[in-house]
């Protein structure tokens, strides 16, 4: 596992699920009112959602298979 402790994983699995989404809402928003930069904003919010989606998943697969090998 990648992090040794939960609270680190939850708050970061939070943050790629609930908050980083909210850039959509940022950019669309800047785009109605002709606020510069909205698509720079939303690509900003994107990249950094995948990057610590991927993260969360690479940890949360590492669980599981710790939890499989002390099962056996």
């Amino acid at each position: 596992m990648i992090f040794k402790d939960n609270k680190v994983y939850d708050n970061l699995k939070f943050l790629a699920l609930i908050v980083l989404p909210m850039g959509t809402f940022i950019s669309t928003f800047m785009n109605i009112w002709g606020i510069s930069y909205a698509e720079q904003v939303q690509a900003t919010f994107v990249a950094l959602d995948v990057l610590i989606g991927a993260i969360v998943t690479v940890s949360g697969n590492a669980y599981k298979k710790s939890l499989e090998e002390k099962s056996e």
